[in-house]
């Protein structure tokens, strides 16, 4: 009775985990089923944007935002003033009213898996939906300092490159020049040399800064492993924080310390200013209307007649990929490669995925790449294994004088315990060794799920056939035929095929294992497979290849340890024939 009672109890609770998990889907994967959102204003009802959630990419997603944010940057990109920038990592203009970083993107990203998709836009003018920019200025006391309305001057033809810098002037008419002089490198840095040159007959008090303004309708999701909003580096220590919900509920926040860099990231993107040779504090603010900013302000300076003030400012403003932040780091912006989230384990974390790019490098493939790390790793893990399948021969070899020792002690559970575990040290078994290399596949698999949610270079990675993108969900689903029916499954239903491999792989592989003792145990083993199959039909793909390769790595060195280990095999198929005709004996009966 108790037993039926044990078997009823895990059929329950994995009912409702299964049921429930379609919530927690939509709450850390609120788009993983839904198709992409239409581009053309006429091609789907207008929604509130309130009622989107953001995903983990972030960008516009109600349809009506989407259209009125290319027919606004139409309109806003080709009227004033701006100077073009061309670089081999980003491409935009610079708004000469007011010296705006107003218009972005980002060369090397695309928005969609769809080659002629278009690149990343990662800064839209003020007044866009999709508002991201950045301005350098100065705050004076008792002097006309420029403002965002201030017209620049450029020198004719300007182009900003990484050979040709640009100085913008401004001169306020009672004697101070303003000159911002920009420069670009090769990847996302751009560098704003902010200068006072002061003519007049008495001195002047400046406080040059620097801010990031953007709205949250683009940010990415967060998550308690995909952490987006404010984010910085102050006294050389990184927090990400605070989220846009905070700045709303608890107003300007101000964290303590010298300011490193400071901005807003999102999963993939950031952008960040990054004060350089002098001290600055910073600060994090909602503006109202889903816009906020972070600030960077230096200390006032004194300028004598006759003398010039430079303050140097650096932007980041583009993708989080591993090898650009640390090479900034190394060039002095203090722990650069941290902007990346890795968390507390990236000691593990951060090899995965180097080896991970080096596989990349010699296959070409991330796919092929992800299915030669799970045979490292399976290679590295094998003498482990081994231990704990010779470890399971001797517990099924020592069965009997533990079924002896519970029916002799049925009554007294303390002294059963303790003679099991004198059994235990007598015969040198160790009952958990089995379970070891179950557990350091976790750390495996929880540092592989960083990487393919957190790493750029996993974005929009092909594998083979249907797998355009490995750090996305299986896009086929077997409920409504790969998509030939014309509705989207719930999130529990969503089984692709590579879920469905999942399931049969980790099936075959518990055939495999030997029977447990308890039928309530080998009951819940029998359901896993399955189980499993939904619970990570909506991850992404990666994961799955690397579990779909690690459960049929597993089944060839099972089949190899029942080789070495032929006692085991023996029992197993031994008490597969006594159950067998305890079964028959009872519908004999």
């Amino acid at each position: 009775m108790e037993k039926q009672r044990n078997i009823i109890l895990a059929v329950v609770l994995t009912a409702l985990v299964l049921f429930g998990w379609e919530a927690g889907v939509r709450y850390f994967y609120p788009n993983a089923n839904k198709p992409p959102v239409q581009t053309e204003q006429q091609a789907a009802p207008p929604a509130p944007a309130s009622g989107i959630k953001p995903t983990r990419e972030g960008g516009l997603l109600d349809p009506t935002d989407v259209a009125l944010e290319r027919q606004d940057l139409k309109s806003a990109l080709t009227t004033g003033g701006r100077v073009p920038i061309q670089a081999p990592g980003v491409s935009g203009s610079i708004n000469l009213n007011g010296a705006l970083l107003d218009d972005l993107v980002l060369n090397r990203h695309r928005e969609t898996v769809q080659k002629d998709s278009g690149p990343v836009r990662m800064f839209s003018p003020s007044g866009t939906p999709a508002q991201h920019y950045a301005q350098f200025g100065w705050l004076g006391q008792g002097v006309p300092a420029p403002s965002a309305s201030t017209v620049w001057t450029a020198p004719a033809g300007a182009k900003l490159t990484p050979t040709t810098p640009v100085t913008l002037t401004w001169d306020n008419g009672q004697g101070q020049v303003f000159a911002l002089t920009f420069k670009v490198d090769d990847n996302y840095m751009i560098t704003a040399d902010q200068q006072v040159m002061n003519k007049g007959a008495s001195a002047v008090t400046v406080q040059p800064f620097a801010f990031v303004n953007r709205t949250n309708r683009t940010a990415a999701q967060y998550a308690w492993t995909l952490r987006t909003g404010g984010i910085g580096a102050f006294d050389g220590s990184v927090e990400f924080g605070p989220k846009y919900d905070d700045l709303l509920k608890a107003g300007p926040q101000s964290p303590t310390g010298n300011v490193d860099w400071i901005g807003f990231t999102d999963v993939y993107w950031m952008s960040a200013v990054i004060p350089v040779g002098a001290k600055a504090t910073g600060s994090f603010r909602s503006l109202g209307n889903q816009i906020f900013r972070a600030d960077a302000v230096f200390e006032q300076s004194v300028i004598q007649p006759g003398q010039t003030l430079t303050r140097e400012t650096k932007l980041f403003a583009g993708a989080k990929e591993h090898a650009v932040l640390n090479a900034y780091e190394q060039q002095g912006v203090t722990n650069f490669g941290l902007a990346i989230d890795w968390g507390w384990f990236r000691w593990f974390e951060k090899p995965i995925f180097w080896l991970l790019v080096k596989l990349f490098a010699i296959t070409g493939n991330f796919g092929v790449a992800i299915i030669l790390l799970t045979a490292i790793v399976r290679g590295i893990m094998f003498p482990v294994a081994q231990r704990g399948f010779a470890s399971m021969a001797a517990m099924r070899a020592i069965q009997p004088k533990m079924k002896a020792l519970q029916e002799r002690y049925k009554d007294d559970k303390e002294k059963q315990q303790l003679e099991i575990m004198k059994l235990y040290k007598e015969e040198k078994v160790n009952p958990l060794a089995g379970c070891l290399p179950m557990f350091l596949q976790v750390p495996v698999f929880f540092a592989l799920y960083k990487v393919l949610n957190l790493a750029i270079e996993m974005r929009h990675q092909p594998f083979v056939l249907w797998i355009k993108d490995l750090s996305a969900p299986d896009p086929l689903h077997i409920v409504n035929l790969f998509g030939l029916l014309p509705f989207t499954p719930p999130a529990f239903l969503g089984i692709g095929i590579l879920a469905l491999l999942l399931g049969v792989t980790m099936y075959l592989q518990f055939k495999l294992n030997p029977q447990q003792m308890d039928p309530a145990q080998q009951q819940v083993f029998a359901l896993m497979p399955w189980f499993m199959m939904f619970i990570m039909a909506p991850f992404a793909s990666g994961l799955l290849v690397y579990w779909i390769t690690s459960n049929l790595l597993a089944i060839g060195q099972q089949k190899l340890l029942y080789v070495m280990h032929p006692q085991l095999k023996a029992q197993q198929e031994k008490e597969a024939q006594d159950k067998a005709r305890a079964l028959e004996r009872e519908k004999k009966a």
